[in-house]
């Protein structure tokens, strides 16, 4: 078996690509609430001040899905090490967002 084989065992490029889209998804739900949620900003925003928030939050969300896509082999053992994993993969998940979140509102919403 070739080492190529052998990737190709271990990562599965379609399931790899539905945790980044989930992870992207909710990401971008969660900083539309909070930026389209804005009625009058402020000036020294700038006019294209969502723009950074749009971008930088999802693209931490897939990395975010990637984290969880990682932490799979973890959740198939069974048993507590299932939960443990579980819980780290949402954990992980949640701060990988929560970063995300700080980065796309500095400067704007986050001072």
């Amino acid at each position: 078996m070739t080492k190529k084989e052998n990737l190709k065992k271990i990562i599965h490029p379609i399931s790899l690509i539905i945790r980044m889209l989930e992870g992207a998804g909710i990401a971008l739900i969660v900083i539309s609430i909070f930026v389209f949620g804005v009625d009058n900003p402020n000036p020294e925003w700038g006019k294209y001040w969502m723009v950074k928030p749009l971008i930088l939050t999802p693209l931490a969300g897939s990395l975010g899905g990637i984290f969880y896509y990682y932490m799979d082999h973890l959740r198939k053992e069974g048993g507590w090490i299932k939960v443990i994993a579980i819980l780290l993969s949402l954990l992980g998940f949640l701060i990988i967002l929560w970063m995300g979140i700080i980065l796309g509102l500095n400067g704007t919403m986050w001072n």
